[in-house]
């Protein structure tokens, strides 16, 4: 029902985004989703990976400062609402947004909602599940979003 998410704390300079995706892509790992937000002195990039537990090593190894954090990966309708219905399920559970990010799948009319939620996240995928909301493990979530070509 999780999807690792790694986080890497960068400065908010030239290139350091860069270096992070280096060696991302120096092991040959594929990042699948991301989220960057910044202030000025510094950066989160969060991202779901691939392979997250060499990822993890591999970044580990560069010294950089990460951290793994489960996350919900919602499957929702790519549609008007779609979004609401969630958000408002997540309140209902008694539980707020600490972040999000969002991205539309390979498969038509399916979008997928990272989150990461403020208090019990067991109870808001309960209620997501019993509201037929579908929630991704990391298995499901790297199968469905398996690189494809693009088209014209």
């Amino acid at each position: 029902m999780y999807v690792d998410q790694i986080s890497v704390f960068i400065e908010n300079t030239p290139g350091s985004a860069a270096q992070v995706t280096q060696i991302l892509d120096d092991a040959h790992l594929n990042i699948r989703a991301l989220s960057l937000c910044d202030t000025s002195a510094y950066g989160v990039l969060r991202m779901i990976l691939d392979e997250p537990d060499r990822a993890f090593e591999e970044l580990k190894k560069a010294q950089l400062t990460i951290k793994s954090t489960p996350v919900l990966a919602v499957r929702l309708t790519d549609s008007a609402g779609g979004l609401n219905r969630v958000l408002q399920i997540v309140g209902m559970a008694g539980a707020s947004v600490e972040y999000a990010y969002a991205f539309i799948t390979r498969h038509s009319g399916t979008a997928v909602a990272i989150l990461r939620v403020e208090g019990d996240d067991a109870k808001v995928a309960e209620m997501l599940q019993n509201e037929g909301i579908a929630l991704w493990n990391q298995e499901e979530m790297l199968e469905n979003l398996t690189p494809t070509e693009f088209y014209d």
